[in-house]
């Protein structure tokens, strides 16, 4: 049976240029499409633009221009600005497109026919902002605008009819709604009577969108329009062969939209009798500068501000950034300091310094050329093993979505490349011993070409300009295996693969605060501490198991190291001042304990989301760790 893939974005809405949440989303499915297609699976990949409802006509009014034209300059925008990021969408759908209006008017007269589709009269609030019905509750929680009494007639999608059987798969099928706390938010909102959705607009009030095919005088309203492009755009009731092949889907959206995509989306299906998706993820939100995104603070991250940071990195050191420090299972920070710090940090230095120390050394004791290996130590043999289970465990991960650990998982084997050759130090042994110079350099240029494979998919660019320089060929026919380079080729001189960016520019810029240290509670000047707490309090700090993946130095100080931590399904970040008692290697893989729900504060530009334990005696500093292995990190303590 062939393997396929399916994969889409969610329609972004034309009234609005892309930004970071937008961006995310595309990238992110870009990256597992090409993951996807080196595993040999036949993949399709879709994106497109939602194009009808009452914002986009209004916008259209104010600029004196139709609706088309409004909806052709904007969707151009977005499909412009996917093919300068370079991204490999296979289809881009507008739901003006005939292709889909057809298919949204059959859905709807199949559904009216059997009876999930009737009139009703509507008594009630509406937001014009918001484009939505509300109820009394939402209302008095204040989190709505231009909010109007209407009285009117409309058509209404029996949603209701179909709670039960949702719960049902929802709860017999753990992979559909992903991560496990939007799976978890979406069981506890229906818990509660799920009502019937209105699904249309009288034409009186608004024009702009596909008129139903049982009533003229009314138009369909957005649910039930763009949700269909995900079966429309692959074929479905005009091409089934096509349809069969790539349904179900893959859907990546963000959290904001969870509820339209887990209750309305699949009770939709189950109405119109098509199979639900095989999963919705749900990602976080961006912060910027450690706030919520806001044009009128300054820190929201528009196109422009994204094309000045890959005029700076290149389309890699942005992907590569959004790849680690992505807010997959929880929200994530992005800050100017911890980009550029993580670009230098990560590529610059680990990554470009390991390409550059071994080629520098090929060059200059094998004139250029791959040596010939002969036989391997213990020391390559773990390299190589090392490699290979990294290899076994990166499908796994994705097939998980977690993005971020593979990523880590994937740098750490860089650094461990880098430390072997440390250990062997071949500029030293190349004066005695150049046949095992050539074994070590071939080893450690064989572990970063597989890791370069790895990596291919997150940074695209340079690692086909890597590969092509090691395997000597633009049509790479390569297996992903660790000996798979051929002794003898002439590696070309080149560039610098990720040059180090000079960050005086963010001195220059900022105007951020630097964090002060925490005063030390032991000191005897400190004013004397409350004896006692309230139950209460106590009970207010959650303290968790934290599993580190990864730790590293802070750029520009001594005392800071930066911990990547896996907290059950989320990933934390946090910044400790423990550079002093630990070596950032000696921490992955330990189970510590950490106080999981702490207010986030942003250290050197890298936003701190949590604390860990540590017991400290004048000079010498021990974390709180757990005793023996836990089959999950995110224990609560008790």
């Amino acid at each position: 049976m062939a393997k396929r893939f399916y994969v889409t974005t969610p329609l972004y809405y034309v009234n609005d240029l892309p930004h970071i949440g937008h961006t995310y989303s595309t990238i992110l499915a870009d990256i597992l499409a090409r993951y996807y297609r080196m595993q040999g699976y036949e993949t399709h990949f879709l994106t497109g633009t939602d194009e009808h409802g009452q914002k986009v006509q209004q916008a259209a009014e104010k600029a004196g221009i139709s609706p088309e034209k409004h909806c052709d300059e904007y969707s151009q925008r977005f499909r412009s600005f996917w093919d300068e990021l370079r991204l490999t969408y296979d289809d881009f759908i507008r739901t003006t497109e005939q292709r889909h209006v057809e298919v949204v008017q059959k859905i709807l007269m199949d559904l009216y026919k059997k009876g999930d589709i009737y009139k009703d009269r509507y008594e009630g609030l509406y937001s014009v902002a918001e484009e939505r019905f509300i109820t009394q509750k939402e209302y008095e929680e204040g989190n709505f605008r231009e909010v109007k009494e209407i009285h009117e007639e409309n058509y209404f999608f029996r949603m209701s009819a179909y709670q039960r059987d949702l719960m049902t798969y929802i709860e017999s099928h753990k992979e559909f709604i992903q991560p496990e706390n939007r799976r978890n938010e979406i069981l506890g909102f229906l818990q509660q009577p799920l009502n019937d959705l209105c699904i249309s607009r009288p034409k009186n009030r608004l024009s702009w969108g596909i008129e139903l095919p049982f009533d003229p005088n009314y138009v369909t309203y957005v649910w039930f329009d763009a949700l269909i492009n995900y079966i429309s755009a692959i074929g479905y009731k005009t091409n089934e062969t096509l349809f069969k092949k790539w349904w179900p889907a893959v859907h990546i959206i963000g959290k904001d939209i969870l509820t339209t995509h887990c209750v309305y989306w699949p009770t939709m299906l189950m109405a119109a009798g098509v199979s639900l998706p095989k999963t919705i993820f749900a990602h976080g939100w961006w912060m910027s500068e450690g706030q919520k995104m806001s044009k009128s603070l300054g820190n929201f991250i528009d196109i422009q501000t994204i094309r000045e940071h890959i005029s700076r990195t290149g389309h890699d050191g942005f992907r590569y950034f959004l790849a680690k420090e992505g807010p997959l299972f929880g929200d994530s920070d992005f800050s100017k300091e911890r980009f550029y710090q993580t670009y230098n940090t990560d590529l610059a230095n680990d990554f470009g310094n390991l390409v550059n120390r071994i080629l520098t050394l090929i060059e200059k004791y094998f004139d250029g050329k791959i040596p010939t290996p002969g036989k391997l130590s213990d020391t390559e043999k773990l390299l190589k093993q090392e490699g290979e289970t990294l290899c076994k465990n990166a499908f796994s991960l994705l097939d998980r979505f977690e993005l971020n650990r593979l990523v880590f998982e994937l740098l750490t084997y860089i650094r461990s490349i880098n430390r072997y050759l440390e250990q062997k130090a071949p500029w030293k042994l190349a004066k005695t011993n150049l046949e095992e110079t050539g074994t070590i350099l071939y080893a450690a240029l064989a572990s970063l070409q597989l890791a370069a494979q790895l990596f291919e998919p997150v940074l695209p660019e340079k690692m086909h300009q890597l590969l092509t320089m090691l395997h000597g060929s633009q049509e790479l026919t390569r297996t992903l295996t660790w000996d798979a380079l051929k002794p003898g080729t002439l590696i070309p001189k080149t560039k610098a693969l990720f040059p180090r960016i000079d960050l005086t520019f963010l001195e220059e810029t900022s105007n951020k605060k630097q964090v002060k240290p925490q005063p030390n509670t032991n000191q005897q000047n400190e004013q004397e501490a409350i004896k006692y707490i309230p139950l209460e309090d106590f009970k207010k700090v959650q303290l968790k198991t934290a599993r580190v993946l990864s730790a590293e130095n802070v750029e520009g100080t001594k005392n800071l190291l930066k911990l990547t931590v896996e907290v059950g399904p989320e990933t934390h970040t946090l910044v400790a001042g423990i550079a002093k008692y630990y070596n950032p290697d000696e921490l992955v893989g330990k189970t510590i304990v950490i106080v999981a729900n702490l207010q986030p504060v942003t250290i050197r530009g890298i936003q701190s989301m949590g604390m860990l334990l540590a017991a400290q005696d004048k000079d010498t500093l021990r974390l709180v760790t757990i005793d023996g292995d836990l089959p999950k990190s995110g224990v609560i303590i008790q």
